[in-house]
This record gives structure tokens, C-alpha cells and sequence, in this order.
């Protein structure tokens, strides 16, 4: 905890410039980029693709759910319209297409945070921070206590979708925070 105010104090002392500007604004005044739209995950190991996760406000906050899967081979797995796999360390193992893996997530001082994230297949709960980066790509950090990790999203564009895929609503989506098996 100490380490997270010192690193927080540290950090308040910076100024960020706008690119627009060449007035200094000060962190807090630092107003996060939109990150809602549709975004492609990406295997570390592999650099294949692992589904496609549409990020939705919901009440001042927001939300990530998984839309449809990749195979091994980088192939549509499965869909919110043709569910197939399941999600084991989730309480009535709901499929994966379809279920919301990141939530709660408020927008504040340049990034989306104090949300959370699961992973539904172990069944761990993570806390939550989404920003974008240069590239416009979406970094996602989930940390357990102090430690973390980061993965880059990559913004999904038409061909990453199947044929007459419908894609839902950003604005109508209404969350289902899932339940971990203990």
C-alpha cells in the first residue's frame, strides 16, 4: 500500500501537454479517452487471436464481454449467437460467448479504473485498469495485490467479425457480473 501512495504521489507532480495545446494541464485535469468499441485479445505466447470483447458503459461505468472466441488456428470458435464452450470457474459454468469479464470500471485521471476482471476459466478475480496507449491499442492490467500484468487489445475491425455477424448495441447492453466458484 505504501508503495502505491509513493508511486501515486510521485506521479502527481507530472504534467501532461496536450496535443492540441501547448498550455501544461495537470494530472488530474487529464481526461480519459474513450475506450468503448470492440476489441481483438491476443495470446501472448502465440500472438493468435483469443476472442473479441466489446467494452459498454452501463451507469457511469464500465464493462467488458466477451463476444465470440478463436480456435487454435485463429478461426471463429464459438459466438453470443452459437455458444459452445464453457466457462468452468464461473458458478453455473456459463458459456463463454456471451459472458461479462470485466466490470465496474469507472472513468478517472486519464484511465479506467477501481474495476475488476475475471478469469473465467481458473476463476480468479483480478482488480482492473484499462487505458489506451500511443498506438490507440487498449492496455488491460489486472493486479493481485502488487503484483500484475498488462495485456494489449488491439481495436477489432470488420473482417475480425463472421459474415452477418449483428453486433450488439454498445448502449443497450446491460451487465451480468459473473459469480466465481470459491
Amino acid at each position: 500500500m505504501l508503495n502505491k501512495l509513493l508511486l501515486a504521489l510521485s506521479l502527481s507532480c507530472f504534467c501532461f501537454i496536450d496535443a492540441h495545446s501547448t498550455e501544461e494541464k495537470p494530472m488530474n485535469e487529464v481526461v480519459a479517452e474513450d475506450i468503448t468499441g470492440y476489441w481483438k485479445t491476443i495470446d501472448d505466447q502465440t500472438g493468435k487471436p483469443q476472442s473479441l470483447v466489446a467494452i459498454y458503459p452501463y451507469h457511469d461505468k464500465y464493462y467488458g464481454r466477451i463476444l465470440l472466441t478463436y480456435d487454435d488456428n485463429g478461426k471463429v470458435a464459438d459466438t453470443i449467437y452459437q455458444a459452445k464452450e464453457k466457462a468452468p470457474g464461473i458458478i453455473g459454468e456459463p458459456y463463454y460467448a456471451g459472458m461479462d469479464i470485466i466490470y465496474d470500471l469507472v472513468k478517472k485521471e486519464g484511465k479506467y479504473t477501481d474495476g475488476k476482471i475475471v478469469d473465467p476459466q481458473k476463476g480468479s478475480v483480478y482488480d482492473a485498469e484499462l487505458w489506451l496507449n500511443k498506438k490507440k491499442d487498449l492496455v488491460v492490467r489486472g493486479e493481485l495485490l502488487f503484483f500484475g500484468e498488462n495485456q494489449i487489445w488491439i481495436k477489432a475491425n470488420e473482417n475480425d467479425f463472421p459474415p452477418n455477424f449483428k453486433k450488439p448495441d454498445l448502449q443497450n447492453m446491460t451487465p451480468t457480473i459473473p459469480q466465481v466458484k470459491k
